[in-house]
């Protein structure tokens, strides 16, 4: 019982991060595949176009939730220091989609919506397992110091 119990307490943060990230993931794939849709097929533009350009709003919504909710407890080292690296690691998790639509539309010749958007789910797919890694890493660092669940009281006497 008490491997369980070390078990459970070792991964019970991963397990909440990992819930929270996919949350935000979710819901900035469902961005993002919506915008790229609607900048490739609706407006006509390049699939790479349509690509970089729905990825930079998707990312800065996943930057927000991602700081503000996933790893709101770990060390903030600086509002311009995360986003800059953030949006590094997404330039990089990028290139895994714009490599697979590349590869789908111009190498194999498949230019039909279905292909289209399986080559980016793939490319999602890859990026995602780099950008889950490379924050924990990299852009939310790990809390030097425990953060208070509550703020103190800050000197203020309570009558009873």
């Amino acid at each position: 019982m008490r491997f369980v119990r070390r078990l459970h307490e070792r991964f019970e943060s991963l397990v909440h991060e990992l819930a929270k990230f996919g949350s935000i993931g979710a819901i900035a794939f469902v961005l993002d595949t919506g915008l790229l849709n609607l900048f490739n097929l609706g407006m006509g533009w390049g699939p790479l176009t349509s690509k970089v350009l729905a990825t930079t709003i998707s990312t800065t919504f996943a930057y927000l939730g991602n700081r503000f909710w996933t790893f709101r407890h770990r060390e903030q080292s600086g509002l311009g220091r995360e986003y800059f690296l953030f949006f590094l690691l997404n330039g990089i998790a990028l290139l895994f989609g714009m490599l697979t639509i590349g590869f789908t539309t111009y190498t194999l010749g498949l230019e039909d919506s279905l292909s289209f958007n399986i080559a980016n789910i793939v490319g999602v797919g890859l990026g995602t397992l780099f950008r889950f890694w490379s924050y924990k890493k990299w852009v939310f660092l790990e809390a030097t110091e425990p953060i208070p669940v509550e703020l103190p009281d800050a000197g203020v006497k309570q009558d009873r």
